[in-house]
């Protein structure tokens, strides 16, 4: 059954991605690829950099308070419709949807437009309606269900493998599942956490969001994770912003190789 509480995440902070620069095909092809299985060999100072960036963006921005679960079949659902709009377009969507049908089933065998016209509050309505009918159809065909939380038995490489094999799935979106639903010490990268450890160097100038995952997850102990994602994504909203980040105001500047690159186009 849908849930029927009210889906409180993309009012919180730090928690979606709000308009992003990328466009929407830049977005979703970021989100298809494949998670990467690599070993990341992390230089002790870089992980020394990291924990002290998270201690400066903790007393700035002060600690993230933990946000109510949904069940991992609604966050997977609410992050596809997250993607390429804000938190309050997020949150009406989701809201459509779950009063237009009562249920998972419904939803798929539904018509593909009025799925569409349930989401619209959301953007992308019409990529974003017939990839949730797929993804959730996948489900029942595999699961019999859409209990997903099986995956919290499993190891977390092999739950993300699950999830991305699923129609439209991506490292980001299967790691908002595992983060977020079922308490999995992912790191979901979306474009404010992948702006955010570029310009602060702590991934390789030219990573993408995918390979970022992993070198993240390499730096950032399993236990901070969490605080980790919503912390790097308050960073970017209000201060590393995509055109004109506000170094002079930065909590980190000091410690950040892009700073004074970006100072030089600041008005005095």
């Amino acid at each position: 059954m849908l849930s029927k509480a009210v889906h409180p995440h993309p009012r919180a902070v730090g928690r979606r991605a709000s308009r992003q620069s990328y466009g929407a095909r830049a977005a979703a092809s970021n989100d298809a690829a494949t998670i990467p299985r690599m070993s990341v060999t992390t230089p002790p100072s870089t992980t020394k950099r990291a924990s002290e960036l998270l201690a400066r963006f903790r007393a700035r921005y002060g600690a993230p308070r933990p946000l109510p679960r949904l069940e991992p079949v609604d966050e997977l659902v609410a992050t596809v419709l997250s993607q390429n709009t804000s938190d309050t377009n997020t949150a009406r969507s989701f809201a459509g949807l779950r009063s237009q049908f009562p249920d998972w089933n419904t939803v798929i065998d539904a018509p593909t437009g009025d799925v569409a016209d349930a989401i619209r509050s959301g953007g992308l309505a019409n990529t974003k309606a017939p990839r949730i009918q797929r993804i959730l159809r996948a489900i029942r065909e595999q699961r019999g269900d859409f209990d997903l939380t099986f995956l919290a038995a499993m190891p977390v490489d092999e739950a993300a493998a699950w999830l991305t094999r699923l129609p439209g799935v991506g490292p980001k979106t299967a790691a908002c599942v595992l983060l977020f639903s079922l308490g999995r010490a992912a790191m979901p990268v979306d474009t404010h956490v992948h702006r955010v450890a570029l310009r602060l160097a702590l991934v390789p100038s030219g990573t993408n969001a995918a390979s970022t995952q992993p070198a993240l997850e390499a730096l950032i102990p399993a236990a901070g994770r969490y605080d980790a994602h919503l912390l790097f994504i308050e960073h970017g909203r209000q201060t590393c912003h995509a055109r004109r980040p506000a170094c002079h105001a930065c909590i980190v500047a000091d410690i950040c190789p892009s700073a004074s690159e970006f100072l030089k186009g600041e008005k005095p």
